[in-house]
This record gives C-alpha cells, structure tokens and sequence, in this order.
C-alpha cells in the first residue's frame, strides 16, 4: 500500500463550542467496532463517567474479556443474546432476546442515570427486522442532551448512519484467520 500524507483536519469557519452527548456508529466488516467501543467506554469510566453496555449478540453464559473487565471495575454489562445467529437453532428465542435487549437499553437511556452508553452488536437484530430502526432513531433522538450513545456491528442501517454524530467504518485489509487460518485470539478476539 502506497503511503500518503495524512490528511490535515481543518475547522470549519465559525465553528461553535457546543458540549453535547453524541451518537457514534461503528461499523463496516472489519475487526475492531466493538473493542474501539469498550475503549471509549473506559476512557468515559476513567473521567468518571457512569456508564454501561447492552450486548446484543454476546450470551449471559459467555466469559469475555470485555465482561471480565467491567466486572473487575464495577461497570454494568447485559448480554441479551445466545451467542452468533447463524449458529442458532431457534431464531425466534433469538428474536425475542433481542427485544427484551433493546426494551433494557431503552430503559437504560431514558433513565438519565448514564454518560455513556453501549450498544454493543446492535445492527444485527436492526437489519434482521428484530428492532425497530425508526424506534431506534426515535430513542436517539430523544435521549439525555448530554448521553453519549455507541452503537457497533456490520451494515449499519441508513437511517442510524443518518442520526449518528460521528460514524466510523473498520475496512478489513488482512485479517489472520481468513488470510493465514488463525482463530481468534485471548485478549484480541475475545
């Protein structure tokens, strides 16, 4: 890959110094949506910032890195998933998971007892029709001013790219396990 010069970050003129709590969208099909995410989510824990996450692919039996952490540091994780879809034998035990996940995040959001809040995964059930994106949108809309509100996973919807204040999308350019066959990672992946 070529190298280019990085590119300069230039304000616009007459910027405003507005503090607000942001939408921020991580997507795309390559790794790190969710681990950017839990940084973030540190980061706000470090400035002493409550905050806490909605899993909604990650089942409550599973033992995570991420979950092991937050435990340690006493931040809230619910997993409202049974692990990966396309491993499922019951889409609709997933389906319903999925839904109580978002009634618990709604809830979360509403509360005003947060300064960041994680939705981890939550384009899956979105783009599987599971959740609602305009209740979604509308969630977003109207949350706390000052709330910021993470949401990660692949293809996020057009309408959740549309309401975010910041998007990133991970580009995959070499991944271990498609390129050399080397599964997932302690500590990386998991």
């Amino acid at each position: 890959m070529p190298k280019t010069a990085p590119t300069k970050f230039t304000p616009p003129p007459n910027l405003k110094k507005v503090r607000k709590g942001l939408v921020i969208v991580n997507t795309g099909n390559g790794k790190g949506k969710s681990t950017a995410a839990f940084g973030m989510m540190l980061r706000a824990w470090g400035r002493g910032m409550n905050t806490m996450a909605v899993q909604f692919i990650k089942s409550e039996k599973s033992r995570y890195g991420e979950q092991m952490a937050a435990e340690k540091l006493d931040i809230e994780i619910i997993s409202s998933g049974r692990g990966f879809t396309w491993t499922s034998k019951d889409l609709s035990e997933d389906e319903a998971m999925a839904k109580h996940g978002w009634e618990i995040a709604k809830e979360k959001i509403n509360s005003g007892d947060y300064h960041l809040i994680l939705l981890d995964e939550i384009t899956y059930p979105v783009s599987y029709g599971w959740i609602d994106v305009n209740e979604v949108v509308e969630v977003l809309q109207n949350k706390p001013e000052m709330l910021h509100v993470v949401l990660t996973g692949r293809d996020a919807e057009p309408e959740l790219i549309e309401v975010a204040d910041l998007v990133t999308e991970m580009k995959e350019i070499k991944h271990p396990y498609a390129d050399q066959g080397i599964p997932a990672q302690k500590g990386v992946e998991f």
